[in-house]
């Protein structure tokens, strides 16, 4: 379905002009598209036929797409075009940039959001989702959606990483036989493949930093509330204060966040989209005294590391074969920093990994299973207009159709089981002050005994340490296996400490340069 609606963009963008030629679309950066705007050599409409052409060339084989708003885009790239003939008032910071969207996040207009099921094909939402909202504000065009785990990897075990009903199965563009990890792999896959500069995804647990590591890219998973969940098909969105000392407690919030080829542009999206947002109050409000005036950018220091006092978590992280590729790789890492001024605190250990890596343990399942009902529920009530109405609708809908939604393969035992709860009871409560007390035991306390300013983790290992408190992290390429496949490494830190990160990933990625992008057969770009 996707080829009939390419096939026309991809004649019709091979008469682009020779200005447009000229310009390096493969690795392009936002800073260099602006420069090609500003320059003459690019136009936003340009951009966004380049864009669609190299779409509809690697997209039949990859699966990083789901739907395209290619008239939308385009529309919306002349507005662009318009507005910067007439010059004067400085342009907002992502102006005429396309930017690829998860199929979770809504977007008013042609687009639908669906998670990847076949179930919400048809439904529209009354209005844009917060991050999509703050995108157009910042000038951004939104080209279409981005391919996904159905429903956000939380149907049942066993489901494949990157497959849904909707966008097939995903594949990654280094090694096709690779896995392309979690929920936000469409995301991963478009930005690794220079198929767009600017995609956003969406963490719970994993679900950015496991696909930015597989596909060589740069994945920001910000604090919890830093930015809107509103109007986001997500699988835990509550804020509890009425447990633990009545504190406000962040458990398993899903968040939008950036994915994109280099640290720069990541930061670039994270300032666009942070910030309060009245549809989703409560979290905004509280994470955005973390928000440092000036913005984000101003952290993008090429001697950011310097006098960062970095823990090292070796036991439980760093468990590679003896001289491995991965093993060689991190301990050239780790003397790079040191040669930059890092303060590598090493050997550190969380003994309570084993529990919080297990989420029956940590109680993380329970939680999410009775959360996800919640909120799924509040997000189709809010729908202008959806064929399903509630999650034992979609339960019925998988039912009716196991060929489409391959529901005799792989069931759908995470929706019924959440499907049986009822709301937030005891065992939700006891999951709620056992993961606030992990919390504290774990992260926090390493942190602050060691006097840390950051952790750093191989690829998406920490993945559920960091999830857990609502942390933030930033994944950036670290290597490539002897296989091809590529792998990652992770800055995290305490709430807030985006800035921080920021100054350790950038200076790191700077002084490293890893990522290369894939060589792939299906380009005719």
């Amino acid at each position: 379905m996707l080829l009939r609606y390419l096939v026309p963009l991809f004649l019709a963008a091979a008469a682009a002009t020779a200005a447009t030629a000229a310009f390096v679309l493969e690795e392009a950066t936002i800073e260099s598209i602006h420069r090609a705007f500003a320059g003459g050599a690019l136009t936003s409409r340009g951009l966004v036929e380049l864009y669609l052409r190299r779409i509809a060339s690697l997209d039949p084989a990859l699966h990083a797409v789901v739907e395209l708003d290619a008239d939308g885009a385009l529309a919306a790239a002349d507005r662009a075009d318009a507005v910067r003939l007439l010059g004067g008032a400085a342009l907002p910071p992502l102006h005429g940039i396309p930017v690829l969207i998860k199929d979770n996040i809504a977007a008013a207009g042609a687009l639908n959001a669906t998670a990847g099921s076949l179930a919400l094909v048809g439904s529209r939402p009354a209005r844009d989702a917060g991050v999509v909202a703050r995108l157009r504000r910042a000038g951004a065009v939104i080209l279409g959606t981005a391919s996904l785990s159905e429903w956000c990897n939380f149907r049942a075990p066993g489901v494949p990483a990157g497959w849904s009903p909707r966008g097939g199965q995903g594949l990654n563009p280094y090694v096709p036989s690779a896995t392309t990890c979690s929920s936000s792999s469409g995301s991963a896959i478009a930005a690794a493949a220079n198929m767009v500069a600017v995609t956003i995804g969406t963490e719970t647990d994993g679900s950015i930093m496991c696909p930015s590591s597989f596909n060589s890219v740069v994945g920001i998973k910000p604090t919890v509330g830093l930015t809107s969940r509103a109007g986001v098909i997500i699988i835990s969105p509550r804020m509890d204060t009425s447990w633990v000392r009545s504190t406000l407690t962040n458990v398993y919030i899903n968040l939008a966040e950036p994915i994109c080829r280099t640290v720069s542009d990541a930061v670039y999206v994270l300032e666009a989209i942070a910030g309060y947002d009245p549809r989703d109050a409560e979290a905004t409000r509280m994470a955005s005294q973390y928000i440092p005036e000036g913005g984000y950018r101003q952290f993008l220091n090429i001697d950011g590391v310097r006098g960062k006092r970095i823990g090292i978590l070796r036991k439980d992280f760093f468990r590679f074969p003896s001289g491995s590729i991965q093993e060689n790789v991190f301990e050239e890492h780790f003397n790079t920093m040191r040669q930059l001024g890092a303060i590598l605190v090493d050997n550190l250990e969380i003994p309570s990994m084993k529990v919080i890596n297990d989420a029956v343990q940590s109680g993380e399942r329970a939680l999410m299973l009775a959360e996800f009902k919640l909120s799924l529920n509040s997000y189709l009530s809010e729908l202008a207009t959806t064929p399903v109405k509630s999650l034992s609708d979609i339960i019925d809908f998988n039912n009716n159709h196991p060929v489409e939604e391959r529901t005799t393969e792989f069931g759908q035992s995470y929706l019924v089981q959440s499907e049986a709860t009822n709301g937030i009871g005891p065992t939700e409560e006891r999951a709620i002050v056992k993961l606030n007390e992990l919390c504290k035991e774990g992260l926090e306390k390493i942190m602050l005994v060691n006097r840390l300013d950051a952790i750093v983790a191989p690829g998406a290992s920490a993945h559920s340490l960091l999830a857990i408190g609502g942390y933030p992290a930033i994944t950036v390429p670290a290597g490539y296996g002897s296989d091809g496949i590529p792998f990652a490494i992770c800055f995290g830190g305490l709430k807030g400490s985006e800035p921080t990160l920021i100054e350790i990933s950038y200076s790191f990625e700077q002084a490293t340069k890893v990522r290369r992008p894939p060589v792939l057969q299906h380009s005719s770009v």
